[in-house]
């Protein structure tokens, strides 16, 4: 991760209207693309990483989704694939894509995509963004973000998909 990446910006429609730094992108709480991919095991366990404490948002926190901003000159599935390498060493997985949402708060104002997959070999972490983590029935995590910090963008998507669900 670094702070010079480009990013894409969007519109609050989410059409794109250029590319610019990471770091400014958070100064400016510019709206921007992101992936939520949910990694699931074969028992339907979600994987809930901890992120670092030098993360450039919500740091410390529970977050379970694995995934991060679209960089310029790629397409959600495309920065779904990186962040999953990068973060967990995950290469060769079957993504589902679900639904695009909206989420905004003080922090972070973001346009992003769902998508799940199921993995059950062992991780390899990116030791710069993820401290730990583990597989958690869906209800504990649920429960768990009662009390504990949680990526509020990520659990909002892990919401959502459990909603369409049904």
């Amino acid at each position: 991760m670094s702070a010079k990446e480009l990013v894409i910006v969007v519109n609050r429609a989410n059409r794109v209207v250029g590319a610019r730094p990471r770091c400014e992108m958070r100064a400016k709480r510019l709206p921007h693309r992101a992936t939520y991919v949910l990694v699931f095991n074969s028992a339907g366990e979600l994987y809930v990483q901890k992120r670092t404490l030098t993360k450039d948002i919500y740091p410390g926190f529970c977050d379970p989704a694995t995934g991060g901003v679209v960089l310029a000159g790629e397409n959600y599935e495309q920065a779904a694939r990186r962040e999953l390498a990068e973060e967990l060493g995950i290469r060769d997985i079957s993504l589902e894509r679900h639904q695009d949402f909206y989420f905004e708060d003080p922090l972070c104002c973001v346009w992003g995509r769902i998508f799940s997959g199921i993995y059950d070999r062992p991780m390899i972490f990116q030791t710069e963004e993820v401290q730990s983590g583990e597989f958690l029935p869906v209800d504990e995590v649920l429960e768990r973000s009662k009390t504990e910090p949680f990526a509020p963008d990520s659990l909002e998507a892990v919401k959502l998909y459990l909603q369409a669900r049904g």
